[in-house]
């Protein structure tokens, strides 16, 4: 599960730039984690000189705001297109086995940001949270609607349960380093959450 092909249409020069840096530090805060993700850096990776950051950003934090912004859309353009592909009975366990996949273990920088991010996000800036929170939702609002009970009673509920399961197992999985144990956790996760006939 990868969203690196992702790309976005810029209408001019500056507004390129801008998303090259948003790219760059969208993959960085998956990789280093915020704390880890430095303006002089992330310039210096998406080419550029530091001092033209404040060209684009009145902080570090309207930077990190919009990289996990970015980095949550990126992921969920990549969930939204496997629902898309799938037949419509199939389209959660579709969407549960590109999430929970040994390719998404490994993505990283690339992969699901609040797997990579969760546990920092409790100390950041209300913005970079919200940005977050609105991602977390969307996620949840997918599989909701993805799921054969959805309209029904509790179905909210375990659209929370099924999230959260699969997050939780991803974290683990990326955790660990022993590589049968990652696939036992993936694997269990999946037997548990997706449907069967």
């Amino acid at each position: 599960m990868s969203a690196a092909t992702t790309k976005r249409p810029a209408s001019s020069r500056k507004e390129a730039t801008h998303e090259r840096i948003v790219d760059t530090a969208a993959r960085a805060i998956r990789r280093s984690g915020y704390d880890g993700t430095g303006v002089a850096e992330i310039m210096k990776e998406a080419g550029l000189t530091h001092g033209g950051f404040y060209a684009h950003f009145d902080s570090r934090e309207g930077m990190l705001a919009e990289a996990a912004d970015r980095a949550g859309s990126d992921g969920m353009a990549v969930l939204f297109r496997v629902a898309a592909a799938a037949p419509p009975r199939k389209a959660l366990e579709a969407v549960l086995r590109a999430y929970l996949s040994r390719e998404h273990v490994k993505g990283v920088e690339t992969g699901c940001a609040i797997a990579a991010l969760g546990s920092e996000m409790p100390r950041q800036s209300p913005k970079v949270r919200r940005a977050a929170t609105r991602r977390i939702k969307e996620m949840i609002d997918l599989v909701g609607r993805q799921s054969p009970d959805w309209g029904r009673p509790g179905a909210h509920e375990r659209a929370l349960v099924t999230v959260a399961t699969a997050l939780g197992a991803l974290v683990l999985a990326r955790a660990v380093d022993d590589p049968k144990l990652a696939d036992a956790v993936r694997e269990a996760a999946l037997d548990h959450l997706t449907p069967t006939d």
